[in-house]
């Protein structure tokens, strides 16, 4: 197991690499200069020739290629334009409630896409199943910035159940120790700070997890019937097994695996996609950040926003397929 978990480490080092070669260049290929935008239509010469100096604009393309991955594996993403700060501690301090956020929506698909899917997978051809169906092709057929904009008017506005914006009110204050608001609220015992965060959390959580577990239920569904139909699950039933244990032990362990697949996508693309979904519910994470360097004509916050998004999907890519090793032993020896 240690070889494979070596060798699929291995393996994402050049897909890293990539993404970071392929975010440089289309930053200073096909991005405005920033000079001119920064300083106007009224600077001088000698500002621009002064600040495109300061930025190394002025070097060769590939010497300033080499200088970015020197600093990127040092730790340096460079220095906001726009703040003055180092943007690697910008970012760090907006991740959690990227994360945070993510992890809520997770749980949300999770927990409905796999109860929907199993469930109309047990009762095929049932009124539950066509109707979970039919709401889950809706579901994938919904953009999530069109789903959290009707939730905001209806539950946010209309109703006034959930706050529709930011991640706390501004009347209540919460020691920052970890970032994590809902960990910071327990560790400091903040309860009304507990209370308001999980308010706070939860429109944004079931708009993005809604839409994920649409495609969740349809995916378990299919690769349960699949599995449902073979040899072994009748063995099991013809042995007296409980119907959970035949369900949960063996139907779904072995229908797993494309389950797996695609939550690690979903998560990946929750964290990665959190531009549109933080921008719609003044979310500040790293989503809300790159739209303001996008704005800016930041290039290190963009630059460096992107590099942690994308590296979301290799992360959860390694981790799909170190559960892959450990749920299927075939794959590890192939």
């Amino acid at each position: 197991m240690v070889k494979f978990i070596l060798k699929r480490l291995l393996q994402a080092i050049p897909v890293f690499l990539g993404i970071i070669t392929i975010v440089f260049f289309v930053m200073r290929v096909f991005a405005p200069d920033p000079v001119g935008l920064l300083l106007g239509q009224q600077a001088t010469g000698e500002r621009i020739a002064a600040l495109r100096e300061y930025m190394g604009l002025n070097e060769p393309l590939l010497v300033q290629y080499g200088k970015f991955m020197a600093q990127v594996f040092t730790g340096d993403l460079g220095t906001s334009l726009k703040s003055r700060q180092p943007v690697l501690r910008e970012i760090l301090i907006r991740l959690p409630a990227t994360i945070e956020l993510g992890l809520c929506g997770m749980l949300v698909s999770v927990v409905v896409g796999l109860s929907v899917g199993i469930t109309a997978s047990i009762r095929q051809n049932s009124l539950f199943d066509r109707l979970s169906m039919f709401l889950g092709l809706i579901g994938v057929s919904i953009p999530a910035f069109w789903m959290a904009l009707m939730m905001i008017i209806l539950f946010g506005v209309q109703l006034g159940w959930l706050p529709i914006s930011g991640r706390l009110p501004m009347s209540i204050s919460l020691q920052t120790i970890t970032g994590f608001n809902i960990v910071d609220s327990l560790i400091t015992g903040n309860w009304r700070a507990l209370v308001e965060s999980i308010r706070h959390l939860v429109m944004h959580s079931i708009c993005i997890g809604l839409v994920s577990s649409a495609g969740t239920a349809r995916l378990t569904r299919s690769t349960m019937l699949e599995v449902i139909r073979q040899d072994y699950i009748r063995t099991a039933r013809a042995k007296g097994l409980r119907e959970n244990a035949v369900i949960l032990r063996h139907a779904f362990k072995n229908a797993s695996i494309p389950i797996i697949t695609s939550l690690g996508i979903q998560l990946g693309g929750i964290v990665g996609g959190a531009i549109l979904t933080e921008t719609v519910f003044s979310w500040p994470g790293v989503g809300t950040y790159m739209v303001n360097g996008i704005n800016n004509y930041d290039y290190a916050v963009v630059q460096a926003g992107a590099l942690v998004l994308s590296a979301s999907f290799v992360l959860m890519n390694l981790v799909v397929d170190i559960l892959y090793g450990y749920l299927d032993p075939r794959i590890r020896y192939s």
